[in-house]
């Protein structure tokens, strides 16, 4: 009977996490579609009385969430994209390079920059941001992304890159490959769960980011998601039923792109372990 009751602790306390998860979640679910802030106070955690599908409309027309979603997916996936193609060019150049010392000091110069907080070079790349001018346009925006995604995704690819068998690459160099072939049509596909991974990764992160979308960005049509919820909670601070309305947006894409790359995220995860 202890025993029974030791075994049943741990699924009892995921269960209560995963409550606790919920809760907020399915809170901001039911309120936005109740019709109004005297609802949500006398039944903040029941169903509405009346589904307001409006709520949604309002929030996407009126207070411009849909022109804000639509430059932060933009902004995020073309980010994230980038972020890929170079970090995967440099992770297979310093795994393959016949000179191990520049290969691990070029890996080690990337890797470096990781160790400089964000916050202290918000100064360095605003300026530079402004001398190539395109300050509050969304390369202002894209360039910083990448550039700070790079060490992160260096490292994963990398790691991930050099656990691949390297009697695979010889075969396809006695086939006449050579190494943009090798790149393209055997490392790359090989290479497609740790690229999801760290895609969904940078794209969470790019998707969340406020302090350079707020600072770069004066114009209101270019603004993204988390800039313009600000906003909105100013313009509407008593419409919470708009609000949540607002957040349900902003979370969607996020559960979207877990529902159907999960299992690839999941491999991507576990695949370095198992293999080395």
């Amino acid at each position: 009977m202890a025993k029974s009751i030791r075994s049943s602790i741990p699924h009892v306390l995921l269960m209560l996490y995963l409550i606790a998860i919920l809760f907020p979640f399915l809170f901001v679910i039911f309120s936005s579609f109740k019709q109004d802030n005297n609802e949500i106070a006398l039944n903040p955690f029941g169903l509405p009385t009346t589904w307001e599908f409006n709520n949604y409309v309002e929030a996407w027309v009126n207070a411009k969430i849909g022109t804000y979603f639509w430059n932060s997916l933009y902004i995020s996936v073309l980010s994230s994209a980038c972020t890929i193609v170079l970090g995967a060019m440099f992770a297979f150049a310093v795994t393959r390079m016949r000179h191990r010392r520049w290969s691990l000091f070029l890996y080690s110069l990337i890797l470096a920059g990781m160790l400089i907080p964000n916050n202290a070079l918000m100064l360095p790349i605003y300026l530079l941001v402004r001398k190539m001018g395109i300050l509050d346009t969304h390369l202002a925006l894209i360039v910083p992304y990448v550039a700070n995604a790079i060490p992160f995704t260096i490292i994963i690819l990398a790691a991930f890159m050099r656990s691949l068998p390297g009697e695979i690459e010889e075969a396809a160099v006695m086939d006449g490959l050579r190494a943009p072939g090798i790149f393209a049509k055997i490392v790359i596909p090989l290479t497609i769960p740790a690229i999801v991974t760290v895609f969904i990764v940078n794209f969470l992160g790019n998707w969340n980011e406020f302090l350079l979308a707020n600072y770069f960005l004066s114009t209101d049509k270019l603004r993204t998601l988390p800039v313009g919820m600000v906003q909105f909670r100013d313009q509407y601070q008593m419409n919470y039923a708009q609000m949540s309305a607002g957040i349900v947006y902003s979370v969607v894409p996020v559960l979207v792109i877990y529902a159907i790359l999960q299992e690839k995220i999941i491999e991507g995860v576990t695949a370095g372990g198992v293999k080395g």
